[in-house]
């Protein structure tokens, strides 16, 4: 039973319990008074025209029509207070529920009798106030990051065209003033396609849930493949490899989504490496888990920081170019791949060195 059914069990149970204890002490209280009319009836002499005789014979000789009528009459006033009593306290909450949509407000104050439904309330309020900041926050963050994406898109763009044109415009370039060129406008338009591409993220982890394909894979060859690949700007900053890699860990998970949160990982750390330094990976497992661990050499993350780094649209630096970074989205959906692979990940940054470790079950 969770929270909401016991509370709202609760304070049923307490209703009910009181109103039928009032029922029963008031049908004892009839019972009893007839039982002592009775007694008082036949342990003296009365006159004969004694008034109180007459109302004791009387109550006497039709006590169980009496007591029948007397205990209705009861029990249907009792009822009626307790459902006025009921609908005060639903009139008082459907007034102060009212405050549910304006967190900014005053608290919810109820009687006594409805401190538990108060304080339900008010926890509610308060998470409504806490998610609707949360959303605010993340959709400015989103918008913030579209309008700085698509601001970058013009550098490459302009770059490309303006490369372009001139190759278009002067036929005669020397040969390797034109193979420079091309390879200039090719890096850019890499550069656009990925830029693009972040915004297809964006859409895709907004709008679609992330499913499954799963098949049984050497998981170190996928780890050492991907590291292989990072070669290239491993060399470009100065980098080094310490690979601690256990040969033939099988596992079965979505090989295409588990490459991605490689290559988040991975690039992660090479882009916040300090130059000539080195980025160690290990790779084992142990009775329940396989685990993965990346950690490198960088800025010391702070725990704030570390708190977030888990979210929608988070980068570590906003002031950064894109040149370096993507959306803020590599980390929110590796987080996610992993656990619905039912594993989990981890953040941890000490003394200039940041080390991410995900555990998959076997």
């Amino acid at each position: 039973m969770n929270k909401k059914k016991y509370l709202r069990s609760r304070f049923s149970k307490r209703i009910i319990i009181k109103y039928i204890i009032t029922l029963i002490i008031y049908t004892a209280v009839i019972i009893t008074g007839l039982i002592f009319c009775k007694a008082v009836l036949h342990t003296r002499y009365w006159y004969r025209y004694d008034i109180k005789w007459e109302i004791l014979h009387w109550l006497d000789t039709y006590r169980y029509p009496v007591a029948v009528i007397v205990i209705s009459v009861g029990w249907t006033l009792i009822s009626f207070c307790y459902i006025k009593k009921l609908l005060n306290y639903l009139d008082a909450i459907i007034s102060e529920s009212g405050k549910l949509a304006s967190p900014e407000g005053s608290q919810i104050e109820l009687q006594p009798a409805l401190n538990d439904v108060q304080n339900e309330l008010n926890l509610l309020r308060e998470r409504a106030k806490n998610s609707a900041a949360a959303a605010k926050e993340a959709e400015q963050r989103k918008n913030d990051l579209i309008v700085y994406l698509a601001h970058d898109l013009k550098t490459p763009l302009t770059s490309i065209i303006g490369y372009l044109s001139l190759l278009y415009d002067e036929p005669e370039i020397p040969l390797e003033s034109r193979l420079k060129y091309t390879g200039i406008s090719l890096e850019k338009a890499k550069r656009l396609e990925e830029l693009i591409n972040e915004f297809f993220d964006i859409t895709r982890f907004n709008l679609t849930n992330i499913s499954l394909e799963t098949s049984c894979i050497n998981f170190s060859r996928m780890v050492e493949q991907t590291a292989f690949e990072f070669n290239p700007i491993i060399s470009e900053k100065g980098l080094t490899w310490q690979l601690d890699i256990e040969d033939n860990i099988m596992l079965s998970c979505d090989v295409d989504k588990m490459e991605r949160v490689l290559d988040n990982l991975i690039k992660n750390a090479v882009y916040y490496s300090y130059p000539d330094t080195s980025v160690k990976i290990n790779l084992t497992k142990d009775n329940e888990n396989i685990i993965f661990s990346i950690e490198n050499k960088g800025k010391t993350i702070s725990k704030e920081k570390l708190n977030r780094i888990f979210e929608q649209f988070f980068r570590l630096d906003s002031s950064r170019g894109t040149e370096t970074g993507g959306a803020g989205l590599g980390l929110a959906i590796a987080k996610e791949i992993i656990e619905l692979h039912n594993g989990k990940i981890y953040a941890d940054s000490q003394n200039e060195h940041i080390i991410f470790t995900v555990k998959l079950p076997l």
